[in-house]
């Protein structure tokens, strides 16, 4: 799944080639992925739109549209497989947006997880509600209270979108290796130069990240169609059976909250 880095980068790049673009019309080739409204109304609302600004919530963009007097927000979720591309062809769209000069966004999605929203205002929906902060606006002190107050382990509660928003499996993995903390490990264990260390290197891992582009390990693209090359910078996650960067001893891989944890269990404490 996209995480905030990917997601960032996506945001980045649309953001330079769309904001005062108009979308003249709207094509589905799948309506599965459209969530809200109708596709029939999804299609007739969207055409005419202007992209006045493009945000990032969490895994989420937001597309703010304007027509008239009229204001409307598109939410993108890429869940698994999802891709925005721009100019698309359309040939593995599901949904495309057509501009004024006929080129198209295109919203590929193999898996059919993702989800297109079309409403009124974004913050009435459930998913942004329940979102906790972002790790970029988080104090240690702050973030160290929160880890005491919850006793799962450490790795699914940074995957968690209601403790902390944008981090996912890999940059979970990724900055507890940096920070040398055990994944099984109990949040409320750790102790404040820990919790610190950690709040450090989950904001290094991640603008690290931003800055290669993202991780492309499984369908994750730009939006030119581009491979982001932090996958090459990997420390742990993929690499089960590897040496160590650190200590040369093996990678291990074990399942926690679902996922696959990748961890050095010499290193991480």
């Amino acid at each position: 799944m996209p995480e905030l880095p990917e997601v960032e980068t996506i945001k980045r790049e649309l953001k330079i080639m769309l904001i005062g673009r108009k979308i003249s019309s709207c094509l589905v080739h799948n309506p599965k992925v459209i969530r809200f409204p109708s596709k029939n109304k999804f299609t007739s609302q969207i055409a005419g739109c202007r992209i006045e600004d493009l945000s990032r919530l969490g895994k989420a963009l937001i597309f703010k549209l304007t027509k008239g007097q009229m204001i409307k927000f598109l939410v993108v979720h890429l869940r698994m497989s999802g891709q925005l591309i721009y100019p698309g062809n359309g040939a593995k769209s599901r949904v495309s947006f057509k501009f004024s000069d006929g080129k198209l966004l295109d919203f590929n999605d193999q898996r059919l997880l993702g989800e297109l929203i079309l409403i009124d205002d974004w913050r009435s929906l459930s998913f942004f509600k329940r979102l906790g902060p972002e790790p970029f606006k988080l104090e240690p002190k702050d973030f160290h209270k929160m880890l005491k107050e919850k006793k799962s382990k450490i790795k699914s509660l940074l995957m968690d979108q209601s403790f902390i928003a944008g981090v996912g499996n890999i940059y979970a993995a990724e900055a507890l290796f940096k920070a040398k903390i055990d994944p099984k490990r109990k949040a409320c264990t750790l102790a404040k130069n820990e919790s610190k260390k950690l709040l450090d290197s989950i904001n290094s891992v991640l603008n690290r990240a931003i800055k290669l582009k993202g991780s492309s390990i499984d369908q994750y693209v730009r939006s030119g169609g581009e491979k982001g090359s932090f996958a090459q910078e990997h420390k742990v996650y993929g690499r089960e059976g590897k040496l160590c960067f650190d200590c040369k001893s093996p990678i291990q891989r074990i399942t926690l909250a679902g996922r696959g944890t990748y961890f050095c269990a010499r290193c991480q404490r």
